[in-house]
């Protein structure tokens, strides 16, 4: 079946892509980094470039270090907290009790009128 779209099969930039076209590359260098699971990545940096000290796994998110034997804990993750036990961090027992029972106090006096 020939299909109307005689640019099919390409893509924009597409064509000859040497040094000649681009310029010169920076010279590089790689870096390893392994996370808490074991986990090797090895990104390339500019020899100019200042080398992070952590890098994250592309395949688990860890964080990784350039020690293999001492790579970075994996960062603590807190639990969701709901909007109740943030009011119970802001107030006591007792200043939930005065509001119940201001609020009460509104609600009969309403339900009076």
């Amino acid at each position: 079946m020939v299909g109307g779209n005689a640019i099919r099969g390409t893509r924009v930039g597409a064509g000859p892509s040497g040094e000649s076209e681009r310029g010169e590359s920076a010279p590089r260098r790689r870096v390893s980094y392994w996370c808490a699971n074991g986990h090797e990545s090895r990104p390339s940096f500019a020899l100019d470039a200042e080398i992070p000290e952590e890098w994250d796994c592309p395949r688990c998110g860890l964080p990784g270090g350039q020690d293999s034997k001492n790579p970075p804990a994996a960062p603590r993750t807190e639990p969701y907290k709901t909007h109740l036990a943030y009011v119970k961090e802001r107030r006591s027992d007792a200043d939930g009790e005065a509001i119940l029972a201001e609020a009460l106090e509104r609600l009969r006096q309403r339900r009076q009128i």
